[in-house]
């Protein structure tokens, strides 16, 4: 998927944002966002997708503030917060009629905790704790929302796929998120699964560290990609997740991320995110905020 004009004002908030992770300074954030604003306009080519865009942003902002993990902060309280909420969430899911149904919405639903498409409005979903005595106040409650939403795709059709799967390979997204993928990956037959995660820090990206935090490790094993990319690039990930990648039967990709980056990529990948901008709307042919559970249909190559 290419990028838009539309995109620009997103990856200019990015910098400022990784700016202010990333430095106490005001003048280092001043140069920060000044160095990466002269890279996006001398050396951004439209032409690739927003997650190569972005990878290149974000390793600009680590390097100029010699700082690996800008939001490793950020991630921590994203986790904490979700592992706090995640026994009413699992409660939710088993009262429900359809667990995998309810499992599904809620993935989708976390997507919305991230940090590179509005980090106001994340924090406010992750974090509004009406009592202030509970951190997953405020997940629950944006998230019990969700079993109401319409969800755009089909769950009998997600259902099959995974009884049919041999092997199943699911890409995560974000922190936070990733335990509410939890719910999800427990209903998945572990024998048949493995969890991936991104190589290296990027935004609020989950990593190895952050996957064993959230407990992934304990449902089914985890590797990482090799990438720091906000997204899965292909041709930037390791070979050993390549062939993974390549030899699964069914992949399901979490957040715009992974759809911007694979949603070319061939059959057998079933897309969960919430769409949260122009371009990924008119590309998947949904409205913004739509609750989408897509399924590939490039064909394979």
């Amino acid at each position: 998927m290419h990028t838009s004009l539309d995109c620009v004002p997103c990856f200019v908030r990015q910098a400022l944002e990784a700016a202010r992770f990333a430095s106490e300074e005001e003048a280092a954030r001043r140069d920060i966002v000044r160095e990466a604003l002269a890279a996006m306009a001398a050396e951004i080519d439209l032409d690739q997708s927003p997650p190569q865009i972005g990878q290149r942003i974000h390793r600009l902002v680590r390097r100029l503030a010699d700082h690996d993990d800008p939001y490793a902060e950020l991630k921590l309280r994203s986790n904490s917060s979700a592992l706090a909420a995640l026994p009413r969430l699992r409660a939710l899911v088993d009262a429900h009629g359809d667990p995998l149904d309810a499992a599904v919405r809620l993935a989708i639903a976390a997507n919305v905790l991230d940090a590179g498409m509005n980090m106001a409005a994340m924090e406010g979903d992750l974090h509004d704790g009406a009592s202030g005595d509970d951190p997953g106040d405020g997940v629950v409650r944006a998230l019990e929302r969700s079993l109401h939403e319409p969800l755009h795709g089909d769950v009998d059709g997600f259902r099959e796929a995974v009884a049919a799967a041999g092997r199943i390979l699911y890409l995560t997204d974000n922190t936070g998120e990733i335990v509410v993928d939890r719910l999800l990956l427990e209903l998945l037959p572990s024998d048949r699964l493995t969890i991936a995660v991104r190589g290296l820090p990027v935004l609020n990206d989950a990593t190895m560290e952050d996957a064993r935090f959230a407990g992934l490790d304990t449902v089914a094993p985890v590797i990482d990609n090799g990438s720091d990319a906000p997204g899965t690039l292909l041709g930037d990930c390791s070979p050993h997740f390549r062939q993974v990648f390549t030899e699964a039967d069914l992949i399901v990709a979490k957040g715009q991320g992974n759809y911007e980056s694979l949603s070319d990529a061939g059959a057998g990948i079933f897309f969960l995110f919430k769409v949260k901008c122009p371009l990924v709307a008119a590309h998947a042919g949904l409205p913004l905020g739509a609750h989408a559970l897509l399924r590939s249909t490039a064909p394979e190559g």
